[in-house]
């Protein structure tokens, strides 16, 4: 972190300003040291403030960034631009935000942080797992994007001080996801804009695997666990590329019947890539410690709750995506 971002976080819990102990630093860059407030101590480790336990309930997100640090980067691999595609769509943000704060929270190993970064606006990213670590190997460059590992029940910032909040992939990952989203809309300014996603709750979460499977499996040690995915991949892969070929290209739904993430012939990249990216994904389902998808009544629920105006809650790419407008 840099000296400069001191004035950008407070204390997680009282919202008090708090004072910079630096132990190590490389000019402006502060690579050791303390954020100190109100007899807490908040380390820096490795340039990051950590305001929360370095492992907690988030800890597979850690260990899937670690093994996939950066395989959803749309600057590191062709397969269509496809975060920042999905980025503007769920959100209708512009390419250009210049002058604009944005909270990001959720981020894991930054592949919309990537995108949010070139949008030229002030960027602070968060997330409550190790994974924050691989985010900023991928984006540190970036002069605009501020990092911290903290809790989303208890982000280190002042209340009222974005322009805009976004929450992708992570709402359902948490224990309780609506005071999860609860808790980031007192970031909005008047006037600021949240935008969400969470997985949907409906009959086909039925026909999946991992809601059958994650019982065990999240109790599985998270190198165990990738074992067993990369052995699970390495069977159905094959097997239900034949039935694309040559029966049906639903060959992949019974993919994600079979507990193998597919996305083959969804998005243009090479057998190589599709693979991997089924490893990733597959883990992503069996390992988190919650997976709490939802109906759109209860997100439209969250939005109704925080007094959010302009609200447009429908199905989206992750399930249902939603977003909203703090009044002012």
């Amino acid at each position: 972190m840099r000296r400069a971002d001191v004035s950008a976080y407070r204390h997680p819990a009282t919202g008090r300003p708090l004072e910079l102990e630096v132990e190590r630093a490389e000019g402006e860059e502060v690579l050791e040291g303390s954020f100190v407030a109100d007899g807490d101590r908040f380390p820096i480790i490795e340039a990051i403030p950590r305001f929360c336990p370095l492992q907690n309930y988030a800890a597979s997100f850690g260990y899937q960034w670690s093994a996939f640090p950066t395989r959803q980067l749309d600057s590191r691999h062709a397969w269509g631009g496809q975060s920042a595609r999905r980025l503007f769509a769920e959100t209708g943000w512009p390419p250009r935000m210049e002058g604009q704060t944005i909270l990001e929270t959720g981020s894991g190993m930054g592949r919309f942080t990537e995108v949010l970064a070139q949008t030229g606006a002030e960027v602070f990213t968060f997330d409550s797992s190790l994974s924050i670590v691989s985010n900023l190997r991928n984006n540190g460059p970036f002069v605009n994007v501020h990092f911290a590992q903290a809790d989303v029940y208890a982000p280190p910032f002042a209340a009222g001080s974005f322009d805009k909040v976004l929450c992708l992939g992570m709402l359902q990952h948490t224990p309780s996801p609506g005071d999860a989203f609860s808790s980031l809309t007192r970031f909005l300014k008047p006037g600021g804009e949240i935008v969400v996603d969470v997985y949907r709750l409906s009959w086909r979460c039925l026909l999946m695997a991992k809601y059958y499977l994650r019982p065990l499996t999240h109790r599985l040690s998270p190198q165990a666990l990738l074992r067993l995915v990369r052995f699970q991949v390495g069977w159905v892969f094959p097997f239900t590329g034949w039935i694309q070929r040559r029966v049906t290209r639903r060959g992949r739904n019974l993919s994600w019947v079979l507990g193998v993430a597919d996305y083959r012939g969804l998005f243009e990249m090479d057998d190589a890539t599709a693979r991997e990216l089924a490893e990733l994904d597959s883990f992503d389902m069996f390992a988190p410690a919650y997976d709490r998808p939802q109906t759109l009544r209860a997100v439209r629920s969250w939005f109704a709750e925080a007094g959010l105006v302009d609200v447009v809650v429908e199905p989206g790419y992750n399930g249902i995506q939603g977003r909203g407008r703090r009044p002012g």
